[in-house]
């Protein structure tokens, strides 16, 4: 079945088609939403990357300020870097939050070693907190500042979740796609949520690329 990216598609529809490494981006217009596309000059305030794995439920991966949802990693509802029920967190997100939502989708499959690459990021990485916006607006200054550095002084290795004090949505997301070898190894925090939109420049490694954005359609979102 052909997708019209241009009049978007319907929630079960989305769910149906995402596959590991898609991403799911949102946009609000709570205070919050603002300030995070402010501080990051970003036309979306948060994004995800979906994990999907065997006979698994369709899952995301970010990092949130809140903890409406357990996560199934931990088993417990906690701030930060979860992995949740894909479909729960999007209708949460537009339900409850008034986001509107998006899909963009890798043009093929991962590789099964990325997938196993990803799990092992998000072992890493869950529970990570969310900084506090000072901090966020802090940690993407100085990653968009290392843009300036010659790579050989700014090349950082993947930090582990006890290298990072913190780490907003979009830094999640990159640093699990520098483990599945789909980012270069820079700082993880010159990436934005803006960053994944397709007007940014995101070239990716292994051949890969994102499509566009489609519209997901989602019953009752609450949207302007």
């Amino acid at each position: 079945m052909a997708v019209d990216k241009a009049a978007g598609i319907d929630l079960d529809r989305a769910l149906e088609i995402t596959r590991t490494g898609d991403l799911w981006l949102f946009r609000g217009h709570s205070a919050a939403d603002r300030a995070i596309r402010v501080t990051t000059n970003s036309p979306v305030n948060h994004v995800g990357m979906a994990v999907v794995i065997d006979d698994l439920p369709v899952l995301i991966w970010h990092a949130e300020l809140g903890r409406p949802l357990p996560d199934m990693w931990s088993g417990d509802r906690h701030r930060g870097a979860q992995l949740h029920n894909l479909r729960d967190a999007v209708l949460i997100w537009a339900q409850r939050y008034g986001q509107r939502a998006w899909l963009r989708q890798l043009d093929r499959p991962v590789t099964r070693e990325m997938e196993d690459n990803a799990l092992r990021a998000i072992a890493r990485l869950d529970g990570t907190p969310f900084p506090s916006t000072s901090a966020l607006a802090a940690r993407w200054f100085s990653g968009r500042a290392s843009r300036l550095i010659p790579k050989s002084r700014s090349a950082n290795k993947i930090p582990s979740a006890q290298d990072l004090r913190s780490a907003y949505c979009a830094e999640i997301v990159a640093l699990t796609y520098q483990s599945m070898g789909l980012l270069p190894d820079h700082r993880a925090n010159r990436y934005d949520p803006g960053s994944f939109w397709s007007g940014d420049t995101l070239p990716l490694d292994e051949g890969y690329h994102l499509g566009g954005e489609i519209p997901i359609h989602v019953p009752d979102a609450v949207v302007e």
